[in-house]
């Protein structure tokens, strides 16, 4: 059995590993290598910002999103090198997050979604009533809109947590005002998507706040930090449309529609962000035939 610095240095290990074969791919290629972030982006003489709790819950998180988009790739790569590639990410993947739910366990901090009553024997939906949100008769919530609720309060929480980490050891007014409206972003949804679990007397999983240290010191470069809020922000949106497809509900189909809504603004915010400070690398585009054939 591992414990927590070990997962950490496996995780970091990995991390590296993929950044130099994504390297040598694209120096192969005679492709641009992306700038991203460097050793100047982390300070490690800076005091702690989050416990050890945090950071197992932060890779439980984190690899479940990693999965998510490795197996969104792998269907739409032709290079056998790339694909051989991705598919062994997924199994590394695969060992850290096995680390991490060990460990997890063992230290008791693993969250475990709502239990629910084993059915008797298979049903059929056999009314249009299924589907009820706002009138009429509204069914308990199924197994896998339980999922889905109780994943995304996990990520907010995650959120939440780890941007108000950030809003203490910004030193720009612009960027902590951002952070500071994204807590309470993640603070809403939360309240939000708890409010639906505990309506059907269901438990919501607790908050990671006092997991944050109170160091005024940053260890990340404000341009890593806004990165990482903009990522997360891309992750809410994927997830929410993807519960949303998941769920039968019409009122939660409302609900995710609505944060979806919400999240994509303060998103575009923070994209705006990093375009003013020149901390946003431009996807490769596809050419202008338009400027290309200006007379």
């Amino acid at each position: 059995m591992c414990d927590s610095k070990e997962v950490l240095e496996y995780a970091l290990s990995l991390s590296k590993k993929n950044v130099s074969t994504v390297t040598e791919i694209f120096n192969n290629e005679k492709f641009p290598v992306p700038v991203g972030f460097t050793d100047k982006d982390v300070n490690l003489n800076a005091p702690r910002l989050y416990s050890d709790t945090f950071f197992l819950n932060y890779i439980h998180q984190t690899t479940k999103s990693g999965f998510s988009l490795y197996t969104i790739a792998l269907p739409n790569i032709a290079r056998s090198d790339v694909r051989d590639f991705i598919s062994g990410c997924i199994i590394s993947l695969t060992e850290l997050y096995n680390k991490v739910a060990d460990v997890s366990l063992s230290k008791g901090v693993f969250i475990r979604p709502p239990y629910i009553t084993v059915p008797h024997d298979v049903e059929f939906v056999e009314s249009k009533g299924f589907f009820n949100g706002f009138l009429g008769h509204v069914r308990p919530l199924n197994a896998l809109e339980i999922t889905h609720l109780y994943s995304n309060i996990q990520s907010n929480a995650l959120g939440k947590a780890l941007i108000m980490g950030f809003s203490q050891v910004t030193t720009s007014d612009e960027i902590k005002k951002y952070f500071n409206r994204g807590k309470d972003i993640a603070a809403k949804h939360l309240e939000v998507l708890s409010s639906t679990l505990l309506k059907e007397d269901l438990p919501a999983p607790m908050t990671w706040d006092h997991d944050v240290m109170d160091s005024k010191e940053s260890p990340f470069s404000e341009k890593l930090m806004l990165f990482h809020v903009n990522g997360l922000n891309a992750l809410g949106v994927f997830n929410y449309g993807a519960s949303l497809s998941g769920s039968q509900r019409h009122d939660i189909h409302v609900e995710y529609g609505s944060l979806i809504a919400e999240i994509g603004l303060y998103a575009e915010a923070g994209a705006k962000l990093m375009v003013k400070n020149h901390w946003l690398e431009q996807t490769p585009l596809s050419p202008d035939r338009n400027e290309l054939t200006k007379v």
